[in-house]
């Protein structure tokens, strides 16, 4: 078996923090959130801490920008990577302007291996994803 060995927290944990949030924020807010997945399997702290972060700035743009009524939060593991998507149904932007949430999102997952990419299309919404490996893991007790 080849790759490095890493400490995970287990899925739940990551899954659990997103649901929580997700049903704090969309109470707050007045949005409706649509989860269509969260984690299935265990992840590395420092990639469940970046993907949670992510999403989480990515909602506060929602908030602060959109004008949605309703977002879409997905967040996939396959055999090696985990992928997230945030997709709101505001009204979108032509051209992006790279604030600091923007570009710490992209920090963030470009150092814990990943990519990041935001798109929108002015009157149907923003889509914010991200894709980062999964490595070998092992569980915490």
């Amino acid at each position: 078996m080849t790759g490095q060995l890493q400490i995970c927290e287990s899925h739940r944990d990551l899954s659990e923090r997103l649901a929580d949030h997700l049903a704090e924020w969309a109470g707050r807010t007045g949005v409706t959130v649509e989860i269509w997945a969260l984690p299935e399997r265990a992840v590395p702290e420092h990639i469940g801490r970046a993907v949670f972060t992510c999403i989480v700035e990515a909602l506060h743009n929602v908030e602060l920008h959109s004008a949605a009524d309703t977002v879409s939060v997905a967040v996939t593991t396959g055999r090696s990577h985990l992928r997230f998507t945030v997709s709101d149904s505001g009204k979108g932007f032509a051209d992006a302007a790279v604030g600091r949430g923007i570009s710490a999102m992209r920090t963030l997952m470009v150092t814990a291996g990943g990519s990041f990419s935001i798109n929108g299309t002015p009157g149907a919404g923003t889509t914010v994803s991200g894709l980062v490996s999964l490595p070998i893991c092992s569980m915490t007790n």
